[in-house]
């Protein structure tokens, strides 16, 4: 199945949490995952929060980002095209979700994933009634 992470899900991979185990499951499932260009930039985002935070070591950082990169080079990273901004544009008009959750979801609609995973409700909200099949983690 054609599986589009926003970040919010695949950040799940590498920090342990509730949907984890589910994130896990279905990386194994996909038969091509694919993330926004954005995606990767959010994640290490939430980890520097988390390593300024000494909630994570700079070691455990170090290897999360590592990981994150590997993970990343076997995934299809969608690009900002304009047909993504437009797709964007009319999501940001018509539903309440933040511009880069607009960003992912009009990725994964022009990639035309067959699943979309996220753990945003309102983003979830968006794609599915932009015509993406969702999960939530």
């Amino acid at each position: 199945m054609r599986t589009f992470f926003d970040s919010s899900g695949l950040a799940k991979r590498y920090i342990r949490e509730p949907g984890s185990d589910k994130v896990d499951r279905l990386l194994a499932a996909a038969t091509d995952t694919a993330v926004s260009l954005v995606g990767p930039v959010e994640i290490i985002s939430a980890l520097g929060r988390l390593r300024r935070e000494s909630r994570l070591t700079a070691n455990a950082y170090a290897q999360i980002k590592l990981a994150l990169f590997l993970d990343v080079e076997d995934m299809i990273v969608c690009n900002i095209t304009v047909p993504v901004v437009e797709r964007a544009i009319v999501l940001l008009e018509t539903h309440p979700v933040r511009t880069l959750d607009a960003l992912h979801v009009a990725g994964a609609l022009e990639w035309e994933a067959e699943l979309f995973v996220s753990a945003d409700r309102r983003q979830l909200a968006a794609a599915e009634k932009s015509g993406l099949r969702i999960q939530a983690v």
